[in-house]
């Protein structure tokens, strides 16, 4: 019997939405659901816990930043893990983590004891996030990626979303604790992750797991007849790029690579200062606590249509132009916040500002995903991620030390909305020639070598 040739990656880019994508849509879309709750559940304790353990500012930033900088290892680390052990297993171990290690916060004792459980929280918070990108985008159709990796990622908005509105409606008559409590239910989920969440199918060819992988391009191409001879093979960067990290700054990748560390760190703390600082920016501007909530809302609603819109317009366009704008955008709607507006005219700046921060993060993640080769996909994502978390950690600590100023609200804002000027000129200089899909990229086929009929 002849051998017949299947390249993977044609099988994806040209498949049809099937079943088998609103499968993995779905359950990463749920992941980052919870991974985004259990993130910005600090934000809506936090007025309550300064009050509780009589925090300062700076002590307040300072505890804020203790999840986020388990992110910034978790997402080192898990992302280069998930390259050698796979999506599926880094997944579980990452959900396991920062719902379980959130739920204790709960119990925390004090602010040192609630440190130490968010920063082991935060392992799992900032390692599942890149792998989650990578394994949709390693299944989502080449026309609507950006789209679909969009759209995923948008759960961290709705995540956000829900963590906000239920604090507005819960916090103050069951305290801060009942958000903990709700953290937990990704723990109870994990039987049924573990059966419904495929395998990356590149992770499968690289590691010579014929049969999963086969049964899976069946799913993703029925009209394919896919036998025992097929040879399934993927494309691949050439030799020089098998050392993960080394791998980041070969063939011409160098100085984006940097780049994309700028936008990261730039982007995560305009992200974080916000989801930390904003309902107590806005109660130092004379709103109510239950006001602020809904500000968070607001700034979360507007990171999912910014996410959604902007994949789209990738998908149109590139991803490079749309984000530049982003950036720019968001920068104009920061500083516009520090002066008094109507109501309206003040929620809608805060959900372009999310759009275009929230928003604009979720779109680097993409544009990482599709920028360098599968077998480097999460070691990029998570050191670029990584590197951000950097930023995460430095937003609401410096945040924290400009309200100690006691600054003006239009100076708080405008120091914000600086670091997104930087990013949008970071991202404006990306080198899309040494992008892995661009005409000059040169790929040579990995094989799966099929065993005799």
């Amino acid at each position: 019997m002849e051998s017949q040739t299947l390249n993977i990656n044609k099988v994806i880019d040209e498949a049809k939405f099937s079943p088998f994508h609103w499968k993995v849509l779905f359950w990463c879309l749920l992941i980052i659901i919870f991974d985004g709750y259990d993130l910005i559940i600090y934000g809506v304790a936090l007025p309550l816990l300064m009050e509780e353990w009589s925090l300062t500012s700076v002590q307040a930033g300072f505890l804020a930043s203790t999840a986020l900088f388990g992110m910034m290892f978790g997402a080192m680390i898990f992302g280069t893990l998930s390259d050698k052990i796979g999506r599926k297993k880094t997944i579980m171990i990452c959900v396991a983590l920062f719902s379980s290690f959130t739920f204790f916060g709960a119990f925390a004792s004090g602010p040192m004891q609630f440190a130490a459980l968010r920063f082991v929280a935060g392992l799992g918070i900032g390692g599942v996030m890149p792998i989650c990108v990578a394994l949709t985008s390693e299944y989502a159709p080449k026309r609507m990626r950006s789209t679909l990796v969009a759209i995923m990622f948008s759960g961290y908005a709705i995540g956000g979303m829900t963590s906000a509105l239920l604090g507005s409606f819960l916090v103050l008559d069951f305290g801060w604790e009942i958000m903990f409590y709700i953290a937990g239910i990704p723990t109870l989920l994990l039987p049924i992750i573990w059966k419904m969440l495929p395998e990356s199918l590149m992770y499968l060819v690289k590691e010579k797991r014929e049969d999963e992988a086969k049964n899976i391009v069946q799913k993703l191409a029925p009209q394919e007849k896919v036998t025992p001879s097929t040879t399934l093979v993927l494309d691949e960067p050439t030799k020089g790029d098998d050392a993960p990290i080394k791998a980041l700054f070969l063939n011409r990748r160098g100085f984006t690579t940097i780049m994309f560390w700028v936008a990261f760190f730039m982007c995560l703390l305009m992200v974080y200062a916000l989801a930390s600082w904003l309902p107590k920016l806005m109660i130092q501007a004379g709103y109510s606590l239950g006001a602020s909530m809904l500000f968070l809302f607001a700034l979360n609603i507007g990171g999912m249509i910014g996410a959604i819109g902007g994949g789209v317009l990738a998908d149109r366009f590139h991803l490079k132009p749309v984000l530049t704008v982003m950036f720019a955008l968001g920068a104009v709607s920061l500083i516009l916040l520090g002066y008094n507006s109507p109501q309206v005219v003040l929620y809608t700046l805060i959900a372009i500002a999310g759009a275009t921060t929230i928003g604009s993060q979720i779109l680097l993640y993409t544009f990482v995903a599709q920028y360098y080769p599968t077998a480097v996909r999460t070691t990029a994502m998570g050191w670029a991620s990584g590197i951000g978390r950097i930023g995460a950690i430095v937003g609401p600590i410096l945040t924290g030390a400009l309200l100690t100023l006691e600054l003006t609200h239009q100076m708080n804002f405008l120091f914000i909305a600086i670091p997104g000027i930087i990013a949008a000129i970071a991202i404006f200089l990306v080198n899309l020639s040494a992008a892995v899909d661009s005409k000059e990229g040169k790929l040579q086929p990995t094989r799966l070598d099929a065993s005799a009929a």
